[in-house]
């Protein structure tokens, strides 16, 4: 009777229509054969993924018998040596100090293609790579560097879970090409970065702790201590020294509060205020092949971080928001709000204006949140990658600038007409909102500047190739054609 539990659930469909199982198949016949020198955690789910894409696989090991039972069935473990020498393609996963223990196994690895999946233990930016010292040790071998950025957990979950992306580079176009294939028959997709000189790179892509993520995230931390001191100044510290009154309860939410949407709101403005500079910068230069500054040219591949991190801030705001009717401080205000209401003998405390001011307040608060969340949805590269680019451009882009707009008006709401009042002016400091929609409305005004025809159909010349270095301006003397085309001839 078959034991149906052994089964696999999961069946892909193979060549010629066959059905192969994913996690647990038997080589194909004839397929090459992948040999794997090393016994830690990266060689057994390589050896297991290779073995589920249909290779045969080797594992060589300096004590065979006390390793066989970590690797799963259909791969043959044996001496580092037989391995070498069965395999014309190798995977080299020891730690690099350990390469001159493989020197005796220089003759059997010559002529075949070495691939090293090693990193190192700190970011190194003199070399030699750990690749090109493999390279020194086996110069009769070619040596790919790869793998290195796939963890062991993606390697035994398959390509269906974490990155897909494989590096590779190598000085020998023919083996490249073959780890290339081996990849895409994994699952995984190859990105060649050139020649084994570009190894060190990859091997210090692992070490680095979110390298796009840093400045975005110094930015948001600077404005919240920025904003969380202006408004404690204003909100604390002012009241208790003039009239003594102490408010410090305010500080872990109520402060909190007003902080996040703040920083929420100018991080999403700088999310497109590097566009504009580059638009302006090109109407400026007449042309688009000039060099941005590197500080525009960084600031431009940030944008996606800077937007998340301000969906971050807005998210905590409503969470924030929420949970302010939760506090006994808001309880107690509403308990002496209402005694003071029944001993003033008020019946009807109904004020239209306020009334009116919140609900819009909210409404469109709510509208810039759905956006917002809109923007971040499709920032993710999961979701990015079902999108054509005129869609993802649309979104991005129009729909991105829909929501600065609606939290820029959320945020005027906010202050309706508090603006005109003096009291607000604690300290002799304006209002909160007042500093929050400088940059917004500052960006703003700068995208409708640039929608106006004049400008909008300049930048589309300049965009599609036009420069102005290469065209001579005439001045049509006839009044009627004054308005026809300027630019009629090259130089």
């Amino acid at each position: 009777m078959p034991d149906n539990m052994s089964r696999p659930l999961i069946r892909v469909r193979g060549e010629g229509g066959a059905s192969r199982h994913l996690e647990a198949s038997v080589a194909e016949h004839g397929s090459p054969v992948i040999g794997i020198l090393g016994t830690g955690d990266f060689s057994r789910s390589l050896a297991r993924r290779l073995s589920a894409s249909g290779y045969q696989v080797v594992v060589g090991s300096r004590t065979p018998k006390r390793s066989a039972s970590l690797f799963p069935d259909e791969a043959e473990v044996t001496s580092q040596m037989e391995a070498a020498n069965q395999a014309d393609l190798l995977f080299i996963a020891v730690f690099p100090e350990h390469y001159s223990t493989l020197m005796e196994l220089k003759p059997a690895l010559a002529g075949k293609t070495l691939v090293d999946v090693s990193n190192g233990l700190r970011i190194s930016h003199d070399g030699p790579s750990n690749a090109e010292q493999l390279a020194d040790f086996f110069p009769e071998s070619s040596v790919v560097k790869g793998f290195n950025t796939i963890s062991a957990w993606t390697l035994q979950m398959g390509p269906r879970d974490g990155s897909r992306q494989v590096l590779l580079c190598s000085d020998n176009s023919k083996a490249k090409s073959s780890v290339m294939q081996l990849c895409r028959r994994m699952g995984f997709i190859p990105v060649d970065m050139g020649r084994l000189s570009s190894s060190l790179e990859i091997e210090n892509i692992p070490l680095y702790l979110f390298p796009s993520w840093r400045i975005p995230i110094l930015c948001t931390l600077l404005l919240f201590i920025f904003f969380y001191v202006y408004n404690f100044t204003r909100d604390v510290l002012q009241p208790y020294i003039t009239a003594g009154k102490n408010t410090f309860y305010k500080m872990p939410i109520e402060i909190v509060n007003v902080t996040l949407p703040s920083v929420a709101l100018v991080m999403l403005a700088l999310v497109y205020l590097p566009g504009l500079f580059a638009a302006f910068q090109q109407l400026w230069w007449g042309t688009k092949y000039n060099r941005f500054p590197n500080w525009l040219d960084g600031w431009l591949s940030r944008r996606k971080q800077f937007g998340l991190c301000s969906f971050l801030c807005a998210a905590l705001h409503v969470i924030y928001s929420l949970c302010l009717p939760l506090r006994k401080s808001a309880r107690y205000k509403l308990l002496n709000a209402a005694f003071k209401q029944v001993k003033d003998g008020v019946q009807d405390a109904w004020i239209e204006e306020d009334v009116w001011r919140m609900e819009l307040y909210l409404s469109v608060g709510i509208m810039a949140l759905g956006l917002l969340s809109l923007l971040a949805v499709t920032s993710l590269p999961s979701v990015a990658n079902t999108v054509n680019w005129r869609e993802f451009s649309f979104i991005q882009s129009t729909i991105g600038y829909c929501a600065l707009s609606m939290a820029t008006l959320h945020t005027v709401l906010y202050g309706w007409n508090r603006a005109f009042d003096p009291a607000q002016y604690r300290f002799n400091l304006p209002p909160t909102f007042l500093l929050v929609l400088i940059v917004p409305l500052m960006v703003l005004l700068g995208r409708l500047a640039l929608v106006l025809p004049c400008v909008a159909l300049r930048l589309r010349k300049i965009r599609r190739g036009w420069e102005k270095s290469r065209h001579i301006r005439f001045t049509l003397p006839d009044e009627d054609c004054r308005n026809g085309l300027e630019d009629v001839s090259n130089v």
